[in-house]
């Protein structure tokens, strides 16, 4: 309110929202008990009804499910917010680990264990962690509902299940190691999204392939050869078969699984924008829009089905398209 929303009015941004439906109350009657996004055979009979064509009425049903997405402003806040929390722990928690024997020799995260004390330092690191992910947990359900919806559901679980489990057993040296490398990629992704609101294209553009090759080199490589190493080989081999160590282990193996589903999408993205230049379908995102040529385009033409696309495809709240248009 007093920082992110100064800053986006400076860099240009409007408080304006999608463009509004036409006021009409069988549509809406429809849209609201029925279907937000009717099939074709409903469409025609429609457009019988009001004498509209098929072509303005879908217009119509996408305007009205866009009409209720938050603004630009709205979403450019938001991605500060987060920005500004992750850019902070991150560099937190590498000043905190910095002097850490275990960020230096793994090994270290077992010996003496479980009677390794807890100093205030660790302890606000965890805290504000669970708590930002806690935070994340509830918002997902009042957000824009997105594709991936289950797939970040799981994620945030098994989160705050191994924050939670790891504290509780007192396995916060490695817990560390788990937060500060999944920190590490995502500060990035929000300042590209932050650059896409403002229009920045080629700021944006290298944002977002710095975090691709972060978030791989960090989730594919880094995690399993780093953490997954210690916590499943090193730990046997120093503590044993512990009783919870299937359950734990079981849940990084979870994050792991979600890194390779998430590399993927992320190199498709990449791969796609670089190579043909556009993506042509949103994998992502429920947000919708259609081209200027199209709204512009005679409603004389009926029978016509299909919206044209900006050519762009969300990740993670970005986009490829050429260009990565923000959500």
């Amino acid at each position: 309110r007093f920082i992110a929303k100064p800053c986006a009015i400076t860099l240009g941004i409007q408080d304006s929202g999608p463009h509004r439906a036409q006021p009409n109350a069988i549509l809406e009657k429809v849209f609201a008990s029925i279907t937000k996004s009717p099939d074709g055979k409903r469409l025609e009979g429609l457009s019988k009804q009001l004498d509209w064509d098929v072509r303005k009425i879908q217009r119509w049903f996408r305007h009205r499910r866009n009409q209720d997405k938050p603004t630009t402003l709205t979403k450019f806040c938001e991605s500060m917010w987060r920005f500004t929390f992750y850019l902070s722990i991150f560099f937190y928690g590498i000043r905190f680990l910095w002097t850490a024997p275990w960020f230096w020799d793994t090994r270290q995260c077992w010996y003496n264990y479980p009677f390794q004390p807890l100093t205030s330092r660790l302890y606000y690191y965890y805290i504000l962690e669970l708590a930002f992910y806690w935070s994340l947990m509830f918002s997902q359900f009042t957000d824009i509902k997105r594709k991936d919806f289950l797939i970040m559901f799981v994620h945030h679980l098994a989160t705050i299940g191994l924050i939670t489990f790891s504290y509780m057993n007192n396995m916060v040296r490695v817990g560390t190691l788990v937060l500060c490398l999944h920190d590490a990629s995502d500060f990035l992704l929000e300042a590209a999204k932050l650059a896409n609101y403002a229009k920045y294209q080629r700021v944006c553009d290298a944002f977002f392939m710095l975090f691709g090759v972060v978030f791989i080199v960090t989730r594919l490589g880094i995690y399993p050869f780093w953490i997954l190493n210690t916590t499943l080989f090193e730990s046997w081999e120093l503590i044993g078969p512990y009783p919870s160590w299937w359950l734990f282990n079981g849940l990084l193996v979870t994050l792991q699984v979600l890194h390779v589903i998430w590399s993927y999408l992320i190199i498709r993205t990449a791969s796609k924008a670089l190579v043909q230049g556009k993506v042509s379908k949103d994998d992502r995102s429920d947000v919708e829009s259609s081209s200027e040529e199209e709204d512009a385009t005679s409603n004389s033409t009926k029978g016509v089905f299909s919206t044209s696309s900006n050519g762009s495809n969300r990740l993670n709240g970005h986009v490829a398209g050429g260009q990565w248009t923000g959500e």
